[in-house]
């Protein structure tokens, strides 16, 4: 772990989620507390923080209305009480009209635990692992988001994404192109694919678009079998790992640094070298 920086500090959040909610709450309770200890001023909890369910339909059963329900309650009090911006993974939250799907939606709570921001998953793995024989689709269960979602924070302007989102850069670009300065991206890569392409994907998106990457993952074996990567990363705009977790539950930190980032963009003018051209 590293030393408290003395910028101020982001923390991504790793966990190894079960089917009990309340389990689940208490044990990111911990975290943040941990990272608030740190010095952290922004946190960022993984995707399915509060359910990995056995069965993907758990996360129907207790999906939340938009602003009322248990885990947001507690996602406002935690920020409240730790006076963190937190961005809290993914919960599942009513659909408009369909009773049998969620959106996935990750949401972003100031440090007085006011909601502030929502971004609902867009792109939903839907696959085949290569060369295993896991199969997802995560269409059954959850309806895509239809637009990408940036927000104001005292750190520095940040971009929201989730997991299989990390596969398209025209994304991130597009949230770039808003400013965007810190990529907060809850995560639970599957070990497979996150073996083969995590950490890689992370480093790319954060030296195409010179900005920080808070990466926060689900990482261990979960009660229904599934065992996800973890390595939990924060990037800096060179592409530098500045702290990483790799496997179980706790606190990755480090230190926003505005000049540092200020500096790349300067010195390595890359945004502005792009050339938009037809095909």
């Amino acid at each position: 772990m590293n030393e408290v920086p003395d910028m101020p500090s982001m923390a991504a959040i790793q966990m190894v989620s079960g089917p009990d909610v309340a389990e689940n709450l208490t044990a990111a309770a911990e975290l943040l507390a941990r990272a608030a200890d740190q010095g952290a001023r922004l946190a960022v909890l993984p995707e399915n923080f509060a359910l990995m369910g056995r069965r993907e339909e758990e996360k129907v059963a207790a999906r939340e209305t938009e602003g009322d329900g248990p885990i947001q309650s507690f996602l406002a009090e935690q920020a409240a009480r730790h006076r963190l911006w937190l961005i809290g993974g993914t919960i599942p939250l009513r659909t408009a009209g369909d009773a049998r799907r969620v959106r996935a939606a990750c949401l972003l709570f100031d440090d007085h635990g006011q909601r502030v921001a929502r971004y609902d998953k867009v792109h939903l793995f839907d696959v085949q692992v290569v060369g295993s024989r896991e199969r997802y689709a995560e269409s059954a269960t959850i309806e895509p988001g239809d637009r990408y979602v940036f927000a104001e924070t005292p750190l520095g302007r940040l971009g929201l994404a989730v997991c299989y989102d990390l596969r398209f850069p025209e994304q991130f670009r597009a949230l770039m192109e808003r400013g965007m300065e810190i990529l907060a991206l809850p995560a639970a890569f599957t070990a497979a694919t996150g073996l083969a392409h995590w950490e890689t994907l992370l480093r790319a998106r954060a030296i195409e678009n010179q900005c920080y990457v808070i990466a926060s993952a689900q990482g261990g074996r979960h009660a229904n079998g599934r065992e996800t990567h973890g390595d939990s990363l924060i990037i800096d705009p060179w592409g530098a790992i500045l702290d990483r977790l790799p496997h179980g539950p706790g606190v990755v930190l480090a230190g926003f640094d505005r000049e540092r980032l200020e500096n790349v963009r300067r010195q390595f003018p890359v945004l502005e070298h792009r050339v938009h051209c037809e095909t």
